[in-house]
């Protein structure tokens, strides 16, 4: 049913008729390793490397992004969802230029949306009008329907995972359910809290060699984000450790991270679960450069 309703949203069109967005979904399973630390100050760095970047946070029912920054939107997902405005009108601008789509917390409905709910929020996506060079979802903690569905229409699944038995148990666990129920083959691995690159890649090998046991994926090691007490104290002033913090090992950790996701392949040929996202934000930003904007 889910993939009906992907089907029927747009037809696929080739991909190299313009630069396709970039939509990259920050995923972790267990909650509290940093993802959405990670999917922010990710968002920002890439804007320092010029790149025009908007972050959903698609926790549906425990928003943390307009927390962690402060930011206090009138309007976000559920708004949407109700019919009362427009994706585009629940946008609103963070720090250096960041657009952010909020999602609500403490509305049962939203936790409760199923596959076919989720696709009408990716559906709406064919509203925007603004041009995005990235689009980064900070998905919710756990293994839910949504997790599923938002990891499912990017062309990047990053795994967040921390030095925790709890947190390699369920990374592996959201692994094994896009790859044995969905076919998504190729994960980037991201080790947070770490103090330093080579414990993080022990965590990337530790994982590498679970799923070779059992799972027919692809993992790549992104990077590490390093302990960094300048973290803790961006979180206390709400705001993001690359704005706050510019010279601390954990800014110029994003900065790396961003680059090396700049680098990163673009797929040819749109998949199906891809044509709200791409397809339509493709089609939006033609539409902008044909009137010359």
């Amino acid at each position: 049913m889910f993939e009906g309703a992907l089907d029927q949203a747009a037809g696929l069109r080739s991909m190299t008729e313009s630069r396709p967005v970039q939509v990259i979904a920050i995923t972790s399973g267990k909650g509290g390793v940093g993802k959405t630390n990670v999917s922010v100050n990710l968002a920002l760095s890439m804007i320092s490397i010029g790149k025009k970047v908007l972050l959903m946070d698609a926790d549906l029912g425990l928003a943390n992004i307009d927390v962690l920054l402060g930011i206090r939107p009138t309007h976000n997902l559920s708004h949407v969802m109700s019919g009362e405005c427009s994706l585009e009108d629940v946008i609103v601008e963070g720090p250096m230029g960041l657009q952010i789509i909020p999602a609500s917390s403490g509305i049962q409905q939203m936790v409760e949306m199923n596959p076919m709910e989720h696709a009408g929020i990716i559906r709406s996506f064919s509203e925007l009008s603004m041009k995005v060079d990235v689009l980064l979802i900070d998905t919710a903690a756990g293994i839910s329907d949504s997790v599923v569905s938002f990891s499912r229409a990017a062309h990047e699944v990053v795994v967040v995972v921390c030095d925790e038995p709890a947190s390699m148990t369920d990374a592996y666990a959201m692994i094994k359910l896009l790859n044995t129920k969905h076919s998504l083959q190729r994960f980037r691995v991201l080790s947070s809290m770490v103090p330093n690159v080579e414990e993080g890649r022990k965590l990337y090998n530790k994982l590498v060699k679970v799923t070779n046991d059992y799972l027919e994926v692809t993992l790549d090691f992104m990077g590490v984000v390093p302990y960094d007490e300048s973290l803790r104290k961006a979180v206390r002033k709400q705001r993001a450790v690359v704005e706050a913090y510019p010279r601390s090992k954990a800014t110029l950790a994003f900065k790396s991270l961003a680059k090396k996701a700049d680098k990163w392949a673009m797929p040819t040929v749109a998949r199906g679960h891809l044509e709200f996202f791409v397809e339509r934000l493709i089609q939006a930003g033609k539409s902008k450069e044909g009137r010359g904007e």
